[in-house]
This record gives C-alpha cells, structure tokens and sequence, in this order.
C-alpha cells in the first residue's frame, strides 16, 4: 500500500510541477505583424468613432472592439445592399476591409500586434436584402483575413447575420472580442 501512495504522490508532484512551469507568453514563429508586412498591408488610422462610444474597452485581458464598417484609407465607404446592388463578392472585400479596420485599432490599444492571443467572438453585421441568405459568405472575408494574420489564433466562434439597414448605409458592421496578454 505504501509503494502506492508513494506513486500517487510522485505523480501529482510531478504533474504539479508542470502545470506551474507553464508560461502564457506568445510563441516565437507567431507573428502578425511580420504577416501584415508579407501580405502589403498597412494599417490605416483607426476609424474614429461616429457617435458617443469609443473604438475599444479592455477588461482584463479581454478587448471588446466596437462595430466598425468598411471605411477605406481615403474616407470612402462600402455603401449598399449585399444581394441588391453589391455582390457577394464585395460584401466579402468590405469584410475584408472592416477587419484591417479592426486590427488598426487593435494596434493603437496594444502598441504590437503580438500582443494578441486570440481572436475569440466575431459578430457580424450585413447590411442586406430580405431574400439573402448567404450572410457567412460575406463575413467570411474578415474571417479569412484574421487566420491569415494572426494563424490559429485567428479562428473565433462567430454569428453572421442580415440587418435591413446599418449605420450610413454601410454593407457590413463588425464587432470582435479579443484575448490579449498581459
């Protein structure tokens, strides 16, 4: 009996141990902002909010990002209907856009994108006809866009929904939630 509880106590020692010795600190090979560099992307200046709101509040380690639109760097907007005068495709590009958006955003919090553990809730917005279903197709462009840049860490849980209008006519609206270290 006593070669047991020996056993048992070398093991919880030993598991303990590890389990101390774990460090949450980025990996060394997971970079996004050498990623942002290789994909030609430059973060822009982060949208201003358009009413009584601020881009980003962090709680924790946990950043909730405001919705933002497809704003480009020139001051235009992806303005419209997705399934009525824009396609798919450039809800998707929007998205796409709106998450460069989010991530200048992200930058201007953090100081490094490295900072970032993981993107973890995404809820998107389309601005979009009755009939249209395909919501996920558009929003697939900001999903795509965060695993290119930030890999597995990238991946979120996610809702993709049909508005019957959002601010300013814009197509697409996204909020995110981020994990961040200390």
């Amino acid at each position: 009996m006593k070669q047991y509880s020996y056993l048992f106590l070398l093991i919880f020692l030993v598991i303990g141990c590890k389990q101390d010795q774990v460090v949450e600190k980025p990996e060394l090979s997971y970079d996004p902002e050498a990623k942002l560099v290789e994909l030609n992307i430059e973060l822009p200046t982060p949208p201003s909010p358009v009413a009584n709101y601020v881009n980003g509040v962090r709680a924790g380690n946990l950043i909730f990002l405001a919705g933002k639109g497809p704003k480009y760097p020139d001051g235009t907007e992806l303005r419209g209907k997705i399934g009525g005068d824009l396609t798919i495709e450039q809800g998707y590009e929007g998205a796409r856009m709106t998450a460069i958006n989010q991530m200048s955003v992200l930058k201007e919090m953090l100081g490094n994108l490295n900072k970032v553990k993981r993107i973890v809730k995404v809820l998107g917005m389309v601005n979009c006809t009755p009939d249209f279903v395909d919501q996920p197709k558009v929003i697939n462009g900001f999903s795509d866009l965060m695993v290119e840049v930030f890999g597995d860490r990238g991946r979120h849980a996610r809702a993709a929904v049909g508005m019957t209008s959002l601010p300013r006519g814009q197509a697409v609206e996204i909020e995110v939630v981020v994990e961040v270290y200390d």
